[in-house]
């Protein structure tokens, strides 16, 4: 039987991850970029946007290494309700998301599974967080 490991970035004092009003102009949402600040100059934040260097990461790295497979809300691939962002959206990620590995969306929108860069294959559950640990 596999291990389920919980993993998260950064979670606000209040219990958020992102700010309000997410939107395409906004991922993060209004204020959201700062509650991420401290991961931005990492080298495990820089080499997921195609950048080297960066500060000493070891917490940042293995927050990101060793999983075979991710669960995110919604709001992680894309915007909020059923705005994919047209018919070609493929997540705020870009082609080679960070995940590389089998990636479940919890949603209520459904949608064919979408393969990326890097071994990344973007699926998304409508029947709950059973649904994704059940595939």
């Amino acid at each position: 039987m596999g291990k389920v490991r919980v993993a998260g970035f950064a979670v606000s004092i209040d219990g958020y991850g992102a700010g309000p009003a997410q939107s395409l102009d906004h991922p993060l949402g209004i204020g959201g970029r700062d509650l991420h600040q401290w991961f931005y100059e990492t080298r495990a934040f820089r080499s997921m946007i195609g950048k080297e260097g960066g500060t000493d990461d070891r917490f940042a790295d293995d927050a990101m290494s060793g999983f075979g497979a991710f669960i995110l809300g919604r709001n992680m691939f894309g915007p909020a309700g059923d705005n994919w962002g047209g018919p070609d959206w493929r997540g705020w990620w870009g082609d080679n998301p960070p995940y590389h590995a089998p990636t479940f969306i919890l949603t209520h929108h459904a949608r064919d599974p979408i393969v990326m860069e890097g071994g990344t294959t973007f699926h998304f559950v409508t029947g709950g967080i059973e649904g994704s640990v059940l595939v």
